[in-house]
């Protein structure tokens, strides 16, 4: 058995009705792939102003404004920050720099939701958040899963008890990424390593579903430019229960994550269009199926909770609190302690 959702784009999902109370005027730090992606989602809401565009590079800012259709473009992040009409920014710079450029727009007011990961330590998290706090100006980590209805629709069905408690969860990010010790994937100057980059999507998998562990253990293998391009992860819980993650730029493993339960189990994956699929195998019933596609690949939803925020008042989201960010990033830290992933001047 099949079953197909389709989401209005404007839709506001995880309520029933929500009416935007303002337009907001939208800047994007460091304009890339990634800030492509989330654009396309902006271009989708009604609600948003394509306002402003900064960039190191001003030819690149301006390439970018134009493709898109931002009203300006800015060849420094300074005067991107510094512009009053800018309401919240998207921030798309590599990992090691997302603390410094989350830093710069809070000190000047900016509501920011920020790439994963969110930084390169918890102690960069806990500041940035003590940041957001003093200045009382919206903070939120951009975790793409926690918004997706069809991660929502796994978090109803085990909630709804049928599946019974969780035994296992096993989840993978894995695709073959060609070796450049320039490129952002190997560059530990970067934050590079397939942890902070795909192998963080298992991680929240687990938080998501299951909690905080108790325990961790990890193994890693490194790049010639000392990234670590594959780690294997194992995650103990006081209840006895267990998650196995993994993530690799060695191996077309795929996108997906295991719920094995006592009455049944949930397959969930997605390919890299974000098309996304969850199977729902529940012991002597016939397996049901739940496929997507959204629009704008899912960003929208992300943009969407930014400004229901923000008309709300809120300085955090109650989706992904400032709290769910800490304890990822706490988590991370000891993977990383426990393989021996290092990032130099920065640990």
């Amino acid at each position: 058995m099949e079953w197909k959702a389709k989401y209005p784009t404007n839709s506001y999902i995880y309520a029933n009705i929500f009416i935007m109370k303002k337009k907001y005027k939208w800047g994007i730090l460091a304009p890339g792939k990634m800030s492509a992606k989330f654009t396309g989602g902006l271009k989708l809401l009604k609600n948003v102003e394509l306002y402003a565009v900064g960039s190191r590079d001003l030819i690149r800012a301006k390439q970018f404004a134009e493709e898109f259709g931002f009203k300006k473009f800015y060849g420094s992040y300074e005067e991107l920050v510094n512009d009053k009409e800018v309401d919240v920014i998207y921030i798309a710079s590599p990992h090691s720099h997302h603390f410094e450029h989350t830093m710069l727009c809070l000190k000047n007011r900016k509501a920011v939701i920020c790439e994963k990961a969110f930084a390169l330590n918890s102690r960069e998290v806990k500041a940035m958040i003590s940041e957001a706090e003093k200045q009382k100006v919206f903070l939120m980590e951009a975790l793409w899963p926690s918004f997706q209805p069809i991660y929502r629709k796994t978090k109803e069905i085990l909630l709804g008890g049928e599946p019974g408690r969780i035994i296992h969860l096993n989840a993978r990010f894995s695709f073959q990424a060609p070796y450049n010790p320039s490129d952002r994937k190997f560059n530990l100057e970067l934050g590079g390593g397939s942890l902070l980059d795909i192998g963080i999507y298992p991680l929240i998998d687990a938080l998501y579903f299951i909690g905080v562990p108790s325990e961790v253990i990890a193994k890693a293998s490194f790049a010639a430019s000392g990234a670590e391009d594959t780690i294997s992860i194992i995650l103990g819980y006081d209840s006895g229960l267990m998650a196995t993650l993994f993530s690799s730029f060695r191996t077309a493993g795929g996108i997906g994550c295991d719920l094995l339960c006592e009455n049944g189990n949930l397959f969930f994956s997605r390919a890299r269009d974000m098309s996304q699929r969850l199977n729902v195998a529940m012991n002597g019933k016939e397996n049901i199926e739940y496929s997507l596609l959204p629009d704008g690949m899912g960003y929208q939803f992300e943009a969407m909770e930014v400004m229901k925020c923000l008309d709300e008042g809120k300085l955090q989201s109650d989706i992904v609190p400032h709290s769910f960010s800490l304890n990822l990033m706490n988590t991370l830290d000891r993977i990383r302690q426990s393989a021996g992933i290092v990032f130099p001047e920065r640990d």
